[in-house]
Protein backbone atom coordinates (compact mmCIF):
# COMPACT_ATOMS: atom_id res chain seq x y z
CA UNK A 1 0.00 0.00 0.00
CA UNK A 2 1.23 3.58 -1.22
CA UNK A 3 2.04 6.09 2.10
CA UNK A 4 3.20 10.15 1.04
CA UNK A 5 6.77 10.58 1.27
CA UNK A 6 6.63 13.81 0.29
CA UNK A 7 4.25 16.93 -1.15
CA UNK A 8 6.17 18.61 -3.63
CA UNK A 9 5.87 22.24 -4.48
CA UNK A 10 6.96 23.91 -7.47
CA UNK A 11 8.31 27.31 -6.22
CA UNK A 12 10.28 30.37 -7.57
CA UNK A 13 12.67 30.78 -4.66
CA UNK A 14 12.87 27.37 -2.64
CA UNK A 15 14.75 28.75 0.57
CA UNK A 16 12.52 31.32 1.51
CA UNK A 17 9.04 29.62 1.13
CA UNK A 18 9.97 26.44 2.68
CA UNK A 19 11.35 28.70 5.78
CA UNK A 20 8.01 30.06 5.60
CA UNK A 21 6.21 26.55 5.91
CA UNK A 22 8.84 25.54 8.64
CA UNK A 23 7.53 28.19 10.52
CA UNK A 24 3.85 27.78 9.67
CA UNK A 25 3.54 24.70 10.72
CA UNK A 26 3.87 22.82 14.09
CA UNK A 27 6.63 21.13 14.59
CA UNK A 28 8.38 21.09 11.00
CA UNK A 29 11.87 22.43 10.36
CA UNK A 30 13.96 23.35 7.20
CA UNK A 31 16.22 20.15 6.27
CA UNK A 32 19.79 20.89 8.21
CA UNK A 33 22.46 20.87 5.66
CA UNK A 34 25.67 18.34 7.11
CA UNK A 35 28.69 19.01 5.23
CA UNK A 36 28.21 16.39 2.44
CA UNK A 37 25.09 18.40 1.48
CA UNK A 38 26.84 21.03 1.28
CA UNK A 39 29.58 19.57 -0.90
CA UNK A 40 26.73 18.28 -2.97
CA UNK A 41 25.68 21.48 -3.58
CA UNK A 42 29.34 23.13 -4.42
CA UNK A 43 29.82 20.50 -7.00
CA UNK A 44 26.63 21.68 -8.77
CA UNK A 45 27.96 25.02 -8.81
CA UNK A 46 25.91 26.31 -5.96
CA UNK A 47 27.96 27.92 -3.06
CA UNK A 48 25.11 29.51 -0.63
CA UNK A 49 22.28 26.95 0.83
CA UNK A 50 19.76 30.20 0.02
CA UNK A 51 20.30 29.37 -3.52
CA UNK A 52 19.64 25.77 -3.36
CA UNK A 53 17.19 24.93 -5.86
CA UNK A 54 15.42 21.78 -3.89
CA UNK A 55 14.58 22.32 -0.15
CA UNK A 56 12.87 19.86 2.37
CA UNK A 57 10.63 20.59 5.48
CA UNK A 58 10.16 17.95 7.35
CA UNK A 59 8.61 16.92 11.09
CA UNK A 60 9.42 13.56 12.94
CA UNK A 61 6.61 11.50 11.48
CA UNK A 62 4.67 13.50 9.37
CA UNK A 63 5.12 14.14 5.51
CA UNK A 64 8.13 15.80 4.05
CA UNK A 65 7.51 18.92 1.69
CA UNK A 66 9.63 19.26 -0.67
CA UNK A 67 10.49 23.01 -2.18
CA UNK A 68 11.38 23.10 -5.95
CA UNK A 69 12.84 25.59 -8.36
CA UNK A 70 10.64 26.09 -11.15
CA UNK A 71 11.36 28.48 -13.82
CA UNK A 72 7.50 29.57 -14.78
CA UNK A 73 5.34 31.36 -12.64
CA UNK A 74 1.81 29.65 -10.90
CA UNK A 75 -1.10 30.90 -13.21
CA UNK A 76 -3.78 28.73 -12.29
CA UNK A 77 -5.74 28.08 -9.02
CA UNK A 78 -3.93 25.26 -7.22
CA UNK A 79 -5.98 21.88 -7.52
CA UNK A 80 -4.83 20.94 -4.83
CA UNK A 81 -3.72 22.35 -1.72
CA UNK A 82 -3.12 22.01 2.45
CA UNK A 83 -6.29 22.52 5.23
CA UNK A 84 -4.69 23.04 8.49
CA UNK A 85 -6.51 23.29 11.87
CA UNK A 86 -4.91 24.92 14.73
CA UNK A 87 -6.07 25.90 18.63
CA UNK A 88 -7.01 29.25 18.65
CA UNK A 89 -8.26 30.29 15.19
CA UNK A 90 -7.82 34.39 15.32
CA UNK A 91 -4.34 33.97 17.25
CA UNK A 92 -3.19 31.37 14.19
CA UNK A 93 -4.67 33.67 11.63
CA UNK A 94 -2.64 36.75 12.85
CA UNK A 95 0.28 34.46 13.27
CA UNK A 96 0.32 33.22 9.79
CA UNK A 97 -0.50 36.95 8.25
CA UNK A 98 2.53 37.79 10.34
CA UNK A 99 4.85 35.54 8.37
CA UNK A 100 3.81 36.53 4.93
CA UNK A 101 0.39 35.17 4.28
CA UNK A 102 -2.78 36.76 2.72
CA UNK A 103 -6.34 36.41 3.03
CA UNK A 104 -7.83 35.47 -0.10
CA UNK A 105 -10.87 34.82 1.20
CA UNK A 106 -13.10 34.48 4.25
CA UNK A 107 -15.68 31.40 4.50
CA UNK A 108 -18.20 30.48 7.99
CA UNK A 109 -16.14 27.33 8.17
CA UNK A 110 -12.71 28.56 6.91
CA UNK A 111 -10.27 31.27 5.54
CA UNK A 112 -7.98 30.56 2.64
CA UNK A 113 -5.03 32.32 2.84
CA UNK A 114 -2.34 32.58 0.03
CA UNK A 115 1.41 32.06 1.41
CA UNK A 116 3.94 34.18 0.09
CA UNK A 117 4.82 32.76 -3.31
CA UNK A 118 0.82 32.68 -4.15
CA UNK A 119 -0.19 29.20 -3.44
CA UNK A 120 -3.75 28.95 -1.83
CA UNK A 121 -4.10 26.81 1.61
CA UNK A 122 -6.93 26.58 4.12
CA UNK A 123 -7.15 27.72 7.96
CA UNK A 124 -10.13 25.70 9.30
CA UNK A 125 -12.47 27.66 12.07
CA UNK A 126 -12.11 24.63 13.94
CA UNK A 127 -10.01 23.56 16.73
CA UNK A 128 -7.98 20.64 17.54
CA UNK A 129 -6.14 18.39 15.58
Amino acid sequence: MARIHEIVFDSRHPASIARFWAAALDDYDVAPYDEAELERLRGNGINDPEDDPTVCVEAPGGPRLFFQLVPEPRIVKNRVHLDLRCDSFDAELARLTDLGARVLAEYDSFVTLLDPEGNEFCLSRRTGP
